[in-house]
């Protein structure tokens, strides 16, 4: 058996306890994803609920919006609209300023999956937090804010390109 080696301690080591907060966090996120995107439509992958939250917060996306948001390829994204389109969650049309490009927004039964498993994640939130105190939620929410923004913006920064808005 292997020895286990120690945890970062946030008083000594800062950003090492961050790295391995965020390693674990991003573990959890990816799986309570899935377990999300399954309630929304039980073929849909977990990655493609951020994309149906974003296009809830902002309807008339563009598919290059999404891929630069989400830092991925256009064809990733693109296969991705497929299939939601494919499931019937998202209408794509042509953008009248731009032939070239889509605007995607969630169709009707899309809109109502989506509030319907996101109110599922917040009740588990208010859950799972419920012996906080809701200051300590909203710092909590402003520093990933933080985190997010300052990790994109420096991110764009290091491969010379204009940073994506980081809202969802």
């Amino acid at each position: 058996m292997t020895e286990a080696t120690q945890v970062p301690d946030a008083t000594s080591d800062p950003y090492g306890a961050l790295e391995r907060e965020l390693r674990v966090l991003v573990r959890r996120a990816a799986s309570t994803s899935a377990q999300t995107a399954l309630r929304v439509h039980p073929e849909l992958d977990g990655s493609a609920y951020p994309l149906l939250a974003h296009i809830h917060h902002y309807p008339g996306t563009r598919g290059s919006d999404l891929a630069a948001h989400f830092g991925v390829g256009r064809a990733t994204v693109s296969r991705q609209l497929a299939r939601l389109a494919d499931l019937g969650l998202i209408r794509r049309e042509v953008d009248p300023d731009d032939t070239r490009g889509q605007l995607i927004t969630l169709t009707a039964d899309g809109q109502e999956r989506f509030a319907a498993a996101n109110a599922g994640r917040r009740n588990a939130l208010t859950h799972a937090l419920a012996e906080w105190d809701e200051k300590d939620v909203a710092t909590l929410a402003v520093l990933l804010r933080r985190y997010s923004d300052d990790w994109v913006r420096w991110t764009a920064s290091t491969a010379g390109v204009t940073p994506a808005r980081t809202s969802d």
